[in-house]
């Protein structure tokens, strides 16, 4: 006679879990089980975040800290001169003799022989039909086209005088600030646009960037949680029951290199992160100033 655990373990699963269901089990120790309920929670949490954000006293916004990255390599300072120098000494020093300078030497050795009084010209019969262009005349010619070479500036003048154009400081980062009215006044800020419902953070960021005037900036987002976070509460006089304050979250993006040459009108400038402070509130300033990076 076969052991009643042994029935139990021979039964399909399906049937054991129905039979679990029919027992005082359930009702003692057991739950049921739901092979529905990971969508359950996954609607149950965008319904609670949904009724949490209209619930909220504050005002939620989605902003995007937008860099464009540098374009050119920092100048030197001097000690970095110095020891640039050093290497190509010793490069220079311990490299091997190209073709080039072995087709120098061998030149100015045939000339020599040919200046002398010794000279036969029957030795250069080894030496075939005589050379045209001379390793000589290359350098020459290579000399000329190196003057006449003019290397693009790595700073602009349009950098200087026109905060919109993205020519300009080419060694460094840049932000964008865009002007928005909050309120009764005109502030520089980030990118920015009010948190809409059934939408996430990120995609407001997105939506902020994407309805500046007269702009078609290509940005990558860098991961779907914010970099940082700014609040503010309103005058007590202006606060409600249900609009306390607002809160800023800030998305970091960064530029495409195919909207380098593009938009250079609209509201908006690009600042170097040590000119930051010069533009942004300083309380506003202080949230910003710890997750951009200045490379």
């Amino acid at each position: 006679m076969a052991a009643p655990g042994a029935r139990m373990a021979s039964r399909p699963f399906c049937q054991f879990i129905t039979n679990v269901g029919r027992t005082r089990l359930t009702k003692t120790c057991f739950r049921k089980i739901s092979f529905n309920y990971p969508a359950r929670v996954a609607l149950h949490t965008q319904n609670t975040v949904g009724n949490v954000a209209s619930a909220s006293p504050w005002k939620l916004m989605g902003a995007v800290c937008l860099q464009r990255l540098p374009v050119t390599s920092q100048k030197k300072n001097p000690i970095e001169d110095q020891f640039a120098e050093l290497m190509q000494q010793l490069e220079l020093e311990r490299s091997m003799i190209s073709r080039h300078e072995l087709r120098l030497h061998e030149e100015a050795e045939r000339l020599s022989r040919k200046q002398a009084d010794d000279y036969d010209s029957d030795e250069e019969a080894n030496y075939g039909a005589e050379e045209i262009v001379t390793a000589q005349d290359l350098e020459d010619s290579w000399e000329q086209k190196l003057k006449g070479f003019e290397p693009t500036p790595r700073d602009t003048a349009g950098g200087e005088e026109d905060p919109r154009s993205m020519s300009g400081y080419l060694a460094d980062s840049l932000v964008l600030l865009v002007e928005q009215t909050v309120g009764s006044d005109k502030l520089w800020l980030l990118p920015q646009l009010q948190w809409e419902s059934g939408e996430t953070l990120r995609h407001t960021a997105e939506r902020a960037l994407a309805s500046l005037p007269e702009c078609n900036f290509k940005a990558t987002f860098l991961g779907n949680t914010p970099c940082g976070v700014y609040k503010y509460k309103l005058p007590k006089v202006a606060q409600t029951e249900s609009n306390v304050g607002t809160k800023v979250f800030f998305f970091k993006a960064i530029l495409s290199d195919g909207s380098l040459a593009s938009a250079t009108k609209g509201p908006f400038m690009w600042v170097k992160k040590s000119e930051l402070q010069d533009y942004l509130k300083p309380a506003y300033f202080e949230k910003v100033n710890r997750f951009i990076i200045g490379v």
